[in-house]
């Protein structure tokens, strides 16, 4: 049986653009581990500035959950594209995706952890001592 998981992408001011279904691998160090590293160093912008890599920023937040549901999806089956707003798909995580203008976007497992992309290992490391 899979781990599955909900991935909620919102906009800055915090509605929901969509939910991305994970059928396998959602634990932390599944898919919050491939998310972190997918977000880490990159920048939300507005606007896409002259002379920058543009392998560093997403424009905005729908461009953000695009680049996120791109990143993810490369083949049949694994990830589906929900509503707004889905839930209750048997999920045993959830994780928010959060940006702001100017700043690395934040992830958030409810419950367990929120900050920037950056400091997800931090946590999960200190947490892995912990146990």
């Amino acid at each position: 049986m899979g781990t599955r998981c909900l991935t909620v992408l919102h906009e800055s001011d915090g509605t929901e653009i969509a939910v991305l279904y994970r059928q396998f691998d959602g634990y932390p160090d599944g898919h919050g581990q491939e998310l972190a590293d997918f977000l880490k160093g990159k920048t939300v912008v507005n606007g896409i500035p002259g002379n920058i890599d543009e392998s560093k920023i997403f424009n905005g937040a729908s461009c953000l959950a695009a680049s996120i549901i791109a990143h993810f999806k490369n083949k049949v089956g694994g990830f589906y594209l929900h509503p707004a707003g889905t839930r209750d798909c048997w999920e045993d995580y959830i994780y928010h995706v959060r940006s702001k203008i100017g700043k690395e976007p934040e992830i958030e497992i409810e419950g367990e952890f929120a900050g920037p992309a950056s400091e997800f290992n931090k946590f999960y490391e200190e947490s892995e001592v912990a146990e």
